[in-house]
C-alpha cells in the first residue's frame, strides 16, 4: 500500500492577490481556476512535486456562513497553520519573495534545531516559512 498527500488548502482573503504571491513570488504553477457560486478555487502546483497541489480559497467558499465567519476571524488574527516550503537556494528565494513586496517576518538564519530558513506573510497574513533543503 502507498499513500501520498494530494493537495492542501490555504484560506486567503483575496485569491487574485494570493495568486500573485504563490505563483509569481514563490514560482508555483497555475493548474486550475474553478468558479462556483460567486467564489473560485485556484489550484497551484510545483514542477518538482508534480502530484502535490495547493488550493487557494476564500473563507466562505464552500462553507456555511457561520463557518466562513469563523475562518475569516482566524485568518484576520493570523492564527491559521503556517506553511513551510523547501528550496535548494534559500538566499535567492528570499530575495525573489522580498522583491515581490511580501512582508518579511524573518530574514534567513540558521535555526538552533537544524534548518536554515526565513519567513514571510502572504497577502492575507498567513505565515509562510521557507527552509533550505538539506545538502546530501
Amino acid at each position: 500500500m502507498t499513500i501520498s498527500l494530494q493537495y492542501c488548502n490555504i484560506t486567503v482573503n483575496d485569491t487574485e492577490k494570493a495568486l500573485g504571491f504563490y505563483r509569481d513570488a514563490l514560482g508555483l504553477e497555475l493548474r486550475n481556476d474553478v468558479a462556483s457560486g460567486g467564489f473560485h478555487w485556484i489550484t497551484l502546483g510545483s514542477a518538482t512535486q508534480p502530484g502535490l497541489e495547493i488550493v487557494l480559497s476564500e473563507p466562505h467558499a464552500g462553507r456555511s456562513q457561520e463557518d466562513g465567519d469563523m475562518m475569516q476571524e482566524l485568518l484576520t488574527k493570523g492564527v491559521l497553520p503556517m506553511l513551510v516550503f523547501r528550496t535548494d537556494d534559500l538566499d535567492a528565494t528570499f530575495e525573489k519573495v522580498r522583491a515581490s513586496g511580501a512582508e518579511v517576518m524573518q530574514e534567513p538564519i540558521d535555526q538552533p534545531w537544524g534548518p536554515r530558513d526565513c519567513a514571510f506573510r502572504d497577502p492575507s497574513g498567513n505565515m509562510v516559512r521557507i527552509a533550505q533543503a538539506p545538502k546530501d
